[in-house]
């Protein structure tokens, strides 16, 4: 499982011209997931990213994570992080799970985000043609696969 964790002073989903989810201040992850991710891989990424402490503190030192900070959080599916360039120019998405096990592994990590930081989490919808908007505060964006412990 790969995500990629942005911290936001905005961001939000749109679907179809229809905003699904929009937060403040938070975070942005992106959530790729592979054929041999399971629930471990859900417990690893959440514990780490909810207490990543990428805000800033009052003497604006990255101190504070999420929970810290009280922010909130969308989770976007986004199978193209399971790509390999390896082989010519054509990505190949073949590490990347299918529906029938994406979706449930996305839904799960979206309630267990929950959970962890004690709010709803913002999503957006599997597999739609999604447009996301954010505002990426510092510039501050971490990569986490959760088969690199």
């Amino acid at each position: 499982m790969r995500a990629v964790i942005q911290r936001v002073s905005s961001a939000s989903v749109t679907i179809d011209g229809a905003v699904r989810s929009c937060i403040g201040e938070g975070l942005l992850i992106l959530l790729g997931i592979g054929h041999e991710d399971d629930g471990t891989d859900i417990d690893y990424l959440v514990k780490k990213t909810a207490a990543l402490r990428i805000f800033n503190d009052e003497n604006g030192v990255m101190n504070r994570s999420v929970l810290d900070v009280g922010g909130d959080v969308i989770v976007v599916s986004q199978f193209t992080l399971m790509a390999s360039t390896k082989k010519g120019n054509r990505p190949s998405y073949i590490e990347a799970a299918g529906h029938e096990k994406a979706i449930p592994l996305y839904e799960e990590f979206c309630r267990r985000m929950s959970s962890a930081i004690g709010k709803p989490v913002g999503t957006g919808e599997f597999g739609a043609d999604m447009k996301v908007a954010l505002v990426n505060d510092g510039p501050v964006t971490i990569c986490i696969d959760s088969k690199n412990k």
